[in-house]
């Protein structure tokens, strides 16, 4: 008997026959329990079986559903959906998403939310549940003010200290004084006799003086300006900034807490020494653990469970201390092994669960105290604009004029008092302190939240507008420069870091030979402008190793350019365009690639789409998000001014067997690169003329036999159709995108054995 076979039987027999013995328990259980029961046994069996279950089944999901853990798990599922909708939104806009995470908080809060469903409102979002979801959000806070302690790099402070000094602290001050005058201008409508005057406008003067230093790196980011000097000054100022008003919060909450200077003197002393003792002991000795581990083969759960537990430690001793468990976070990061690929590897393990998960329930939290009916009348939106004016002059005018002062011209100096008035998630990590400690009543604290929206929302455009009021026309003599200087300027886009060797190895063999020489720039990048600052170099070292590499073997100076942006496509148009490149070189999408990981993923596509969507004829993409699935090709194709080359691998390593296919009389244009592949290469080029073009157009034709006359090792094919024998003959193919798109549905069996191929769109007439 085979092996399989027997396996089954033994499968079989253990089934049944411990059936049979569970079934014989249960019976003989049956009739030791109507002993005790025999009323309930009775009545259940004049009941209907299925009818008695479904009520069951029914009540046993209502009272589940009122439990606090299904609660919980059903805020959280609706939390997030909305969060990242708003913030999806908010992304199209050219916003950063965490602003609109924070107007989902507002939606699904009071303002809206209870509005529009208020029996809906009241069941999600009842009282006694909302306490675990402001423990929750307060450990995603912990988390989430560790990894900003490890984004911070002291260096860059140290390096830029002296100038970045008088901008951090001027542009603290102004906005602190500010903040001081609209505190004494609300204090008697809104906090008199509920608190302190000196706490109130200390904690109003630090609310408006505080920089969103997260979101200010990765609007920075999105502006592409990190490696300028103005993203370096920008970034070490808030950073500065930062550690100087996080500094004051801790003072102000002390002396709070205590009542009186005199009693905050204990509390600013071991807050101090502990300060000392996180710098001058646990930093030095972090230091030996980050030169030991900094991959992650050694970087164990051991090492990742220790640096949790230091986390917590050090948030619970500035708690104790009454200085709020978020300063021991942040500090326990900022002393983190200073090692770069360390701190990566931390920030890998905590920050995608602190920012996607915890962070929308801290939105929320904040969202249920913000009730905008408060403000009520027009003067308490008077008010509410006081806050947003004091806050705005405070920062960017302070800023601006220290910049100025310190020796930037007016264009950087404006934009960095644009950049510090940015205040987002840490702006209301602050306020929640404030109105936990009851320090900020509700109605000023939904003014200040106000407040923090609009000078968040306000950064990027007024950006634009200082970049629109200092731009110089240049004209366009860039271009009439590049030919008199006989230049071809080539952009070389690559996703994955494999490819970029290969598409750099084909520009060099189609460029190298021409009269224009190629000036080749390899662009990378990376999706998603919320990608942590402590990643980028690293993601940009990895991705441009193989075309480095490749670049120094073939002696092609190249310029490599890494971007992030949320739309990688509009991205390369933009750059295409503005920039006025010549040629622009892409790899294939996922539908024409030989990677076995490829295939597979796109037979999977077609048969989930037939199966489901294909009989309702629906758009492909509706059913694949993100990038991953999607061709970007035609986009660049219709939306760039340059000339665009497809290139489809299929194990290219040479181009000296060519197959240049016309159907077109503007086909003939691909017999430019042929001649440079035969120059560069000594390559043997066939034509096939699968429409006959020569005998249609006499110019055509006479084109064609002085490119052959010229160049003797090309010849003319008798063949009028793309067959497998001429494929199998060569190893790269020239063809034009129309003529590939007319091939590819009617070619489609002969064309999976293709050689290599480069599909080009052509507009601009290359040089040669």
């Amino acid at each position: 008997m085979p092996k399989a076979v027997k396996d089954i039987t033994f499968y079989i027999v253990i089934l049944v026959t411990f059936g049979l013995l569970i079934f014989g328990l249960v019976k003989m259980g049956n009739q030791l329990e109507a002993k005790y029961l025999p009323q309930q046994i009775t009545q259940n069996q004049h009941q209907g079986f299925l009818s008695e279950g479904l009520e069951m089944f029914s009540k046993s999901v209502g009272e589940h559903a009122k439990t606090p853990i299904a609660i919980l798990l059903l805020q959280i599922v609706a939390i997030l959906f909305v969060a990242r909708v708003f913030g999806w939104l908010f992304n199209k806009i050219g916003q950063p998403s965490v602003i609109g995470e924070i107007v989902a908080g507002i939606v699904l809060g009071p303002s809206v939310f209870a509005q529009i469903a208020p029996e809906t409102f009241a069941f999600l979002f009842s009282k006694e549940s909302l306490d675990n979801i402001d423990v929750l959000s307060q450990i995603g806070l912990i988390l989430f003010m560790f990894t900003i302690g490890m984004e911070l790099d002291l260096s860059e402070v140290k390096k830029n200290f002296k100038k970045t000094i008088l901008i951090s602290h001027t542009g603290i001050i102004f906005p602190f004084f500010c903040g001081m005058v609209a505190a004494y201008l609300t204090y008697s409508k809104y906090v008199a006799g509920k608190t302190s005057f000196l706490f109130y406008a200390l904690f109003v003067g630090i609310a408006l003086s505080i920089t969103a230093f997260p979101v200010l790196a990765r609007i920075i980011q999105e502006k592409k300006l990190t490696k300028s000097h103005l993203g370096i000054l920008s970034i070490a100022s808030a950073a500065n900034g930062d550690v100087t008003a996080w500094c004051l919060l801790a003072v102000v909450i002390a002396i709070a807490q205590s009542g009186t200077f005199v009693g905050a003197i204990y509390v600013i002393l071991f807050a101090a020494a502990f300060v000392l003792f996180m710098f001058f002991v646990v930093r030095p000795f972090f230091r030996i653990i980050g030169n030991l581990y900094h991959n992650k083969e050694v970087v164990n759960k051991t090492i990742v469970a220790f640096m949790l537990l230091f986390l917590v430690a050090s948030a619970y001793m500035t708690e104790l201390l009454g200085i709020h468990a978020l300063f021991g976070a942040f500090l326990a990061g900022v002393v983190m092994p200073e090692h770069v690929k360390f701190r990566k590897i931390m920030t890998e393990k905590v920050e995608d669960v602190s920012l996607c998960l915890f962070l929308p329930l801290f939105f929320v939290s904040t969202g249920l105290k913000t009730q905008i009916g408060l403000i009520g009348d027009s003067e308490g939106w008077l008010f509410c604009f006081i806050f947003i004016i004091a806050a705005i002059v405070g920062k960017v005018l302070g800023s601006t004029v220290a910049a100025r002062y310190s020796g930037e011209n007016w264009q950087d100096s404006w934009t960095i008092g644009a950049l510090m008035n940015t205040r987002g998630l840490m702006e209301l990590i602050v306020l929640n302190i404030g109105y936990e400690m009851k320090i900020l009543p509700q109605s000023v604290f939904v003014m200040l939240v106000i407040m923090t929206l609009v000078t968040t929302f306000m950064t990027s455009p007024l950006m634009s507008f200082i970049d629109l009021c200092f731009h110089k026309k240049t004209g366009h003599k860039e271009v009439f420069i590049r030919r008199k200087e006989g230049l071809l300027k080539v952009l070389l886009s690559f996703g994955r870091a494999s490819n970029g060797g290969v598409l750099l190895h084909v520009a060099h063999q189609i460029f190298s030979s021409g009269k224009l020489k190629p000036e080749i720039t390899a662009l990378h990048i990376t999706v998603g402008t919320d990608v942590n600052p402590i990643h980028v170099d690293n993601f940009e070292e990895v991705s441009f190793d193989p075309i480095m590499k490749e670049a120094r073997h073939l002696h092609v100076p190249i310029v490599p350019r890494y971007e992030i942006a949320n739309d990688a496509g509009t991205e390369i148009v933009n750059i295409v365009n503005n920039e006025a490149y010549d040629f622009l070189l892409v790899g294939a999408g996922i539908s024409l690639s030989d990677v076995p990981a490829d295939i597979e993923a796109a037979r999977h596509k077609e048969a989930f789409y037939n199966k489901y969507f294909g009989k309702l004829k629906a758009p492909q993409s509706w059913f694949y998000p993100g990038d991953l699935l999607k061709d970007k090709t035609k986009t660049f194709i219709e939306q760039t001014n340059s000339t665009v080359g497809v290139f489809v691998n299929r194990d290219f390593d040479i181009a000296n067997e060519v197959l240049v296919v016309l159907e077109q009389e503007e086909d003939i244009s691909l017999l430019e690169y042929a001649g440079n592949l035969i120059k560069s290469n000594q390559a043997k080029v066939s034509i096939l003329d699968i429409s006959n073009i020569i005998g249609k157009n006499p110019k055509s034709q006479k084109k064609i036999e002085k490119f052959i006359s010229d160049n003797r090792s090309a010849r003319m094919l008798k063949e009028k159709s793309l067959t497998e024998e001429i494929l199998v003959d060569h190893n790269f193919m020239l063809i034009a995108y129309n003529t590939w798109n007319k091939i590819s549905t009617e070619e489609k069996e002969v064309l999976q054995i293709m050689p290599s191929t480069l599909i080009v769109n052509k507009k601009w007439r290359m040089e040669n």
